[in-house]
């Protein structure tokens, strides 16, 4: 992939304020969710997220992790698709890592609560629309 694909990628993920995540039903359909944006990314290939571990999505998760992730700019019509898998975090030092001063809001019992968990996405491909063209792409 080129360089400055990723670069631009990057930079569209880090401006959203919203996050659109998909998992696959026990049907085998897709399902798609707004979040709000990944805690923590490592390049593009690396993203965690916070949820409620008794949240649909992580059950479908724990069952099948492939998934996808998208980014858009409607100002701008500029698009970024990740698909990769999925891995339920729940270990202390996943939670304490994108943990955040209010999320006591979501998670009253704090870090350590059990409704809290991780969700680390890593992707090993995408497509990038921009300026009315698209670009398949491998992540390494």
């Amino acid at each position: 992939m080129l360089r400055d694909v990723e670069t631009a990628i990057g930079e569209l993920i880090d401006r959203q304020g919203v996050s659109f995540i998909a998992s696959v039903s026990e049907d085998g359909f897709p399902h798609m969710k707004a979040m709000l944006p990944p805690r923590k990314r490592v390049g593009i290939q690396e993203f965690y997220f916070t949820t409620n571990t008794s949240s649909m999505r992580v059950a479908q998760y724990r069952k099948d992790p492939k998934a996808s992730i998208y980014f858009c700019d409607s100002r701008l019509f500029r698009g970024a698709l990740l698909v990769g898998r999925v891995e339920v975090l729940e270990d202390p030092a996943s939670k304490e890592m994108i943990w955040r001063e209010g999320d006591t809001l979501y998670y009253p019992k704090g870090v350590t609560d059990p409704d809290y968990c991780v969700l680390k996405f890593v992707a090993t491909g995408g497509r990038y629309y921009t300026d009315f063209h698209s670009q398949s792409f491998e992540i390494a």
